[in-house]
C-alpha cells in the first residue's frame, strides 16, 4: 500500500502518536513516500534514514495521503494532489483542526485502519476560478476578492448564472464551497452546509449594505466577478493563496471537473465534528 505524507514542516513538534503511526506503518509494510519538505523535517526527529526515492516534489499515484497539521496543511495537501482524488486523511496537530479531525488519543489505532481499508471517503466540491487573462486557479474551501488596502471599499458586480445579482460596496465578497462554509464563509456570517450538498455560498465581507445577506446557490451555476477599485488593483484569493488583480481582469468561477476525497472514519460524523470543535447547539447559559 502505497501512502503519501504531507505535514507542517514548520511544527517543533508532533504528538507522540505520529511518531508510532510512521514506524507501525513501516513495519506493516506500507511504502511511505514524504513531501520533501516534510521528510527532511521529521527525518531530524525519528532518524528514519530516508532515500532519495522515499521524499517527493511532485504527487504521483497513490492508495491513500495523510497530512499532518492543521486545516492550512489539509489544504495544502490537497492543492498538490489537485485532480487525481487521491483519498486524504487529516491528522490535527494544530489547534481547531475542522477538517483534520483525527485526534492524537486515535492514532494508536489508525495504521491497522488504513492497511485493511476501513474507513469511507466524502467527495467535497472545488472551484475552479478562470481569470480574464487566461489564468485557472482551485480552492477547496473558498474564493474571494479583497480591498488592496486600508484606504476605500471596492465594488464587485456579481453576475450569477449570466444575470445580474447585485453590486456589493465591501471590503471583499467570498464564493464558498460547502467544505469552506465552515471556515471564512462562517466567520462573515453565511450558513453552514452539509459537506455534501451541491450547493456554493456567495457572502459580502464588511458589506456597506446593511440589507445584503449571504446567498446560496446551486453549485451548477456559474459566478461572474467584475472589481473596481479606486487604486486599480485588488486581491484575489483562492484558500488563502493571494494573487494581485488589475480592475481590468474579471473572474469567472464554477464548480471543477474533479473533487476532493477526505477520508471519513467510521466513528467520525459531521455532526459529531460539528458538536465537538464549534461547540454548536451547546448550552451556554444555566
Amino acid at each position: 500500500m502505497k501512502i503519501l505524507i504531507f505535514g507542517n514542516r514548520y511544527k517543533d513538534g508532533f504528538p507522540k502518536g505520529v511518531y508510532d503511526l510512521i514506524s507501525r506503518l513501516k513495519e506493516m509494510g506500507a511504502d511511505l513516500r514524504f513531501e520533501k519538505g516534510f521528510g527532511l523535517r521529521i527525518n531530524e526527529v525519528m532518524n528514519l534514514e530516508l532515500k532519495d526515492d522515499e521524499l517527493f516534489d511532485e504527487v504521483d499515484d497513490a492508495n491513500v495521503a495523510l497530512s499532518m497539521g492543521g486545516d492550512g496543511t489539509l489544504l495544502r495537501t490537497a492543492s498538490a494532489i489537485g485532480c487525481r482524488e487521491i483519498p486524504i486523511l487529516g491528522i490535527n496537530c494544530g489547534h481547531l483542526g475542522f477538517l483534520t479531525d483525527v485526534q492524537d488519543e486515535e492514532l494508536g489505532q489508525l495504521a491497522d485502519v488504513l492497511m485493511k481499508g476501513k474507513y469511507a471517503t466524502e467527495k467535497r466540491i472545488v472551484l475552479k476560478t478562470i481569470t480574464s487573462d487566461g489564468r485557472v486557479m482551485y480552492a477547496l474551501n473558498e474564493t474571494a476578492v479583497h480591498k488592496q488596502d486600508i484606504s476605500s471599499i471596492i465594488k464587485i458586480r456579481t453576475r450569477v448564472n449570466g444575470e445580474e445579482l447585485n453590486s456589493f460596496a465591501a471590503d471583499g465578497l467570498l464564493v464558498a464551497t460547502p467544505t469552506g462554509s465552515t471556515a471564512y464563509s462562517l466567520s462573515v456570517g453565511g450558513p453552514i452546509l452539509m459537506p455534501d450538498s451541491h450547493n456554493l455560498v456567495i457572502a459580502a465581507i464588511a458589506s456597506h449594505s446593511l440589507n445584503v445577506r449571504p446567498l446560496v446557490v446551486p453549485d451548477d451555476f456559474g459566478i461572474d466577478l467584475s472589481v473596481e477599485s479606486r487604486n486599480g488593483c485588488y486581491l484575489m484569493a483562492n484558500d488563502g493563496n493571494m494573487s494581485m488583480m488589475d480592475n481590468g481582469i474579471t473572474l469567472h468561477i464554477e464548480r471543477a471537473e474533479f473533487c476532493v476525497r477526505i477520508v471519513r472514519l467510521d466513528n467520525h460524523s459531521f455532526f459529531k465534528t460539528l458538536k465537538k470543535k464549534l461547540l454548536w447547539g451547546a448550552q451556554t447559559y444555566e
